[in-house]
């Protein structure tokens, strides 16, 4: 997956359907999950405004994509 389209549908199902309590940690996993992707695009905080996620999280994806260089999802 790379389309940005197909990206911003993804995080916006990703904060839609996050645990309780769990928002910021199912990001930090979105970003993880696309975090070569993500490193393309410019501005995260469009990407989320473009989710319906609020613009703050791209703080969230932002820490996930640096993540990613380290860990991987089980």
């Amino acid at each position: 997956m790379g389309n940005r389209q197909e990206l911003v549908d993804e995080l916006r199902e990703a904060y839609a359907n996050a645990p309780k309590g769990n928002t910021a940690c199912t990001i930090h996993l979105f970003g993880i999950k696309h975090g070569d992707a993500l490193r393309e695009f410019g501005s995260l905080a469009k990407l989320a405004k473009d989710a319906g996620v609020p613009e703050s999280y791209a703080v969230e994806i932002n820490k996930g994509i640096n993540l990613s260089r380290y860990v991987t999802i089980k």
